[in-house]
C-alpha cells in the first residue's frame, strides 16, 4: 500500500527509502485481460481516472447542493439544508460503496484494484463537497460570499477591485487569488460591480477542491487507501469555505516537498534531460503555490533547509553532486522566476511588515497545537479553550495522536515521508516560539498561531505514517511466521483477504467523511445565536448585505424591518487602517482588554 511510486501495481517493492511496500488489498491482476483492463494498463489512464473521479464527485455535489431551497438562517431551515445535502451524499456515496464491497468478494482481484482507486478519490471529494455544499445552503437566497463586504472577504475584494481599476497591491499579499477574483468578476460578473457575488463562487469551488486536491499531491507518494486516510480528515479539519485557497496550498506544499526530495536523492539515476523537466514541473508548482499562498514555506523554511543539506548526495561522487545541483538549480530558478513578483515586494517590504492583530489563538497556552479556535469565538474564550484534558491537560485523542507519532518515527526514521514531516514539524514548532515569546517587546504577532495549522498536519501525517509502518511490520512478521510453521494458514492471509478488509476500512472512512463534513459545514451556519458572534456570522453579513436593486435578500433578517447594508462600490485594499505600534487585541471585553493586551495598550 505505500509504494511510492503510483505505477507499482501489481507487487511490492523497494521504496527509494530501503523499506518495502506492502501490496493492497486486491493488486492481484489475476482474471482474463480485456479491452477495459488494456486500457488501465495505460500509465496515465488510472491517475487521469482518479482526478477526474475526485473533481466530478466533488463538483457535482455542489451543483445539487445549489437546487437545496430552505431559509438557512432559521434553524429548522439549516437541518433541512444539511439532511437533503446527506440525502445526496447517500444517493452517490452509497452505490459507489456496494460495488467496492462487491468487487471485493466477488469480482476479479484487477476489477477491484481499479474501483478501489477511484472510489478513494471519490470519497476525498465527496467529503469536501458535503463542506461546500453545506456552504451553498447556508447562502442559500443571496449572491453574497460569506462574510458579505466586511473582514478578509472585503479586503479580498478590494485587492481584486485595485486589480480591475489597473493598481499594484500593497504590502505582501500573495497576488494570485485576488488575481483570480478580478478575472472570474470580470468574466461572469460584470467586473467591480459583482465581484462580491465572484468571491462566492470561487468560495464554493475552491472549498470542493481541497479534498481533490491534497488527495492527487499525496499520491504522488502513496497508495490511495493511505492517500485518502491522509487527505479526508486533514481537508476536513483545516478547510475554511471563507479563505480555502490559503489551507488547500498548506496541504498539498509537504507532500510536494517530500516528493522534490525524492527526485533529489535519486538524481544520479536519471539523465540530464530528465532532471531539466522534473526540476521545471516542481519549479512550476512551487512557483505558483507561492503566489497562491506564501506564508506556508516560512513556516516550512528551516526544516524544509535542514532536510535538503542532509539528502544532498555529499559522499556520492560527483556525477552525483553534478546531477543534483541541476535539478536543485532548475526548481529553484523557476520558482523564482515565477514568484518573482511576491519575491520582490518581499524584499522590499517583508521587514516593514507587521501583525499586529491579536486574537483567542493569541492568548492560548503556546504549546497547545491540536486545535484551533476562530476569532468568531462564540461563548469561547481563552478561559475554558482548549478544554483540559485527563493527563497532564492532554486529551484521549492528542495521547493517541502521539502514540502514532512515536510510532511512525520509532518505525521510519530512515523513511523520506517520515523525515519531511518531522523537519517541517520541528521548523515550525521552533519558529513559533520564537515569535510567540518577541510578542510583547515587538507588539507583533507575525501570524505565529498559524503555526497550529501545520504541525496539527505534520502530527496527523506522522501518525498515520505510523499506522502503515505498523502495518507492514505486523503483517509481514505474521506472514513469515506462519509461512515457517503453519503454511496451509498463511495462504489464509491472501489478497482477496486483504481487499476485504480494505474495502470496510474504506467504508469506514466514508463514514467518518460524511459526518465530518457535515459537521464543518454546520460551523458556517449562519447564526442564530443573537448577540453571539460564532463562526457562522460571516454567513449571516451575508444575508443582510443589499442586492443590486437595494433590497434585501430573500431570507434576510432585515427584510420587511430595516434597510440591508449598502454596496460599496468604493473597495480598495488601500483604504484601511496604516500601521500603529501597538497590538490590537480582538475577543476581549473593555473591561478586561489592559489585562490581556497590557496596561499600555490602548482599545
Amino acid at each position: 500500500m505505500t509504494e511510492l511510486a503510483p505505477k507499482y501495481v501489481v507487487a511490492p517493492s523497494p521504496t527509494s527509502d530501503g523499506a518495502r511496500g506492502a501490496s493492497s488489498g486486491g493488486t492481484s491482476t489475476a482474471g482474463p485481460v480485456g479491452r477495459f483492463d488494456r486500457w488501465t494498463e495505460k500509465r496515465w489512464f488510472l491517475p487521469l481516472g482518479e482526478a477526474v473521479a475526485s473533481v466530478a464527485v466533488a463538483l457535482g455535489l455542489i451543483l445539487l447542493c445549489t437546487r437545496i431551497d430552505v431559509d438557512p438562517v432559521s434553524r429548522i431551515g439549516q437541518v433541512s439544508g444539511l439532511a437533503k445535502v446527506q440525502q445526496y451524499v447517500a444517493l452517490i456515496g452509497l452505490p459507489v460503496l456496494a460495488l467496492l464491497l462487491l468487487l471485493a468478494h466477488r469480482g476479479t482481484l484487477r476489477h477491484y484494484r481499479v474501483a478501489q482507486r477511484l472510489v478513494c478519490a471519490a470519497l476525498v471529494g465527496l467529503a469536501t463537497g458535503i463542506v461546500a455544499g453545506g456552504t451553498a445552503v447556508a447562502l442559500n437566497g443571496t449572491p453574497w460570499g460569506l462574510g458579505g463586504q466586511e473582514g478578509d472577504p472585503g479586503v479580498l475584494m478590494g485587492m481584486a477591485n485595485d486589480m480591475m481599476r489597473h493598481k499594484s497591491l500593497p504590502g505582501v499579499y500573495p497576488p494570485l487569488f485576488p488575481a483570480l477574483l478580478a478575472l472570474w468578476a470580470k468574466a461572469f460578473h460584470h467586473g467591480i460591480a459583482g465581484v462580491g457575488h465572484a468571491l462566492k463562487d470561487l468560495q464554493l469551488i475552491l472549498s470542493a477542491l481541497v479534498g481533490p486536491m491534497a488527495y492527487l499531491a499525496w499520491r504522488m507518494l502513496l497508495r490511495p487507501f493511505w492517500a485518502m486516510a491522509i487527505a479526508v480528515p486533514a481537508s476536513l479539519v483545516f478547510l475554511d469555505p471563507i479563505r480555502p485557497y490559503s489551507h488547500g496550498s498548506m496541504l498539498v506544499l509537504l507532500p510536494l516537498l517530500a516528493a522534490c526530495f525524492r527526485e533529489v536523492r535519486r538524481a544520479e539515476q536519471l539523465p540530464t534531460r530528465s532532471l531539466v523537466l522534473r526540476g521545471l514541473g516542481f519549479g512550476t508548482a512551487f512557483g505558483v503555490m507561492f503566489l497562491w499562498y506564501s506564508g506556508w514555506y516560512l513556516w516550512a523554511a528551516p526544516g524544509a533547509f535542514v532536510l535538503g543539506l542532509l539528502l544532498f548526495p555529499w559522499r556520492r561522487g560527483r556525477v552525483a553532486i553534478k546531477r543534483a545541483l541541476i535539478l536543485l538549480g532548475t526548481v529553484l530558478v523557476t520558482a523564482a522566476v515565477i514568484g518573482a513578483p511576491l519575491l520582490y515586494q518581499l524584499v522590499r517590504l517583508g521587514a516593514t511588515t507587521k501583525d499586529r492583530y491579536a486574537y483567542i489563538n493569541t492568548y492560548l497556552d503556546p504549546a497547545y497545537v491540536l486545535g484551533w479556535a476562530s476569532d468568531r469565538t462564540g461563548e469561547l474564550s481563552y478561559h475554558n479553550f482548549p478544554a483540559s484534558g485527563e493527563l497532564a491537560g492532554q486529551t484521549g485523542f492528542g495521547i493517541l495522536l502521539l502514540l502514532g507519532v512515536g510510532i511512525g518515527v520509532g518505525l521510519g526514521l530512515r523513511n523520506l515521508l517520515v523525515r519531511t514531516a518531522g523537519f517541517v514539524l520541528a521548523g515550525a514548532w521552533l519558529l513559533r516560539f520564537h515569535f510567540a515569546s518577541r510578542m510583547e517587546q515587538t507588539q507583533a504577532v507575525q501570524l505565529y498561531p498559524r503555526t497550529t495549522w501545520i504541525i496539527f498536519y505534520c502530527l496527523i501525517v506522522l501518525a498515520v505514517l505510523g499506522v502503515i509502518l505498523t502495518y507492514e511490520r505486523v503483517f509481514g512478521w505474521i506472514r513469515g511466521t506462519l509461512e515457517e510453521v503453519a503454511p496451509d494458514r498463511a495462504a489464509r492471509i491472501s489478497p482477496r483477504v486483504m481487499s476485504r478488509l480494505t474495502a470496510g476500512l474504506i467504508c469506514a472512512i466514508a463514514l467518518f467523511a460524511t459526518m465530518g463534513g457535515s459537521w464543518s459545514a454546520n460551523r458556517f451556519m449562519p447564526s442564530t445565536n443573537p448577540g453571539v458572534e460564532d463562526m457562522g456570522l460571516d454567513a449571516l453579513r451575508a444575508h443582510m448585505q443589499q442586492l443590486d436593486n437595494g433590497k434585501c435578500p430573500k431570507y434576510s433578517p432585515y427584510k420587511g424591518k430595516q434597510a440591508c447594508r449598502p454596496i460599496n462600490m468604493k473597495l480598495s485594499a488601500y483604504a484601511f487602517v496604516p500601521d500603529q505600534p501597538h497590538l490590537w487585541c480582538a475577543n476581549t471585553g473593555t473591561a478586561e482588554y489592559q489585562l490581556v493586551c497590557g496596561r499600555g495598550s490602548k482599545h
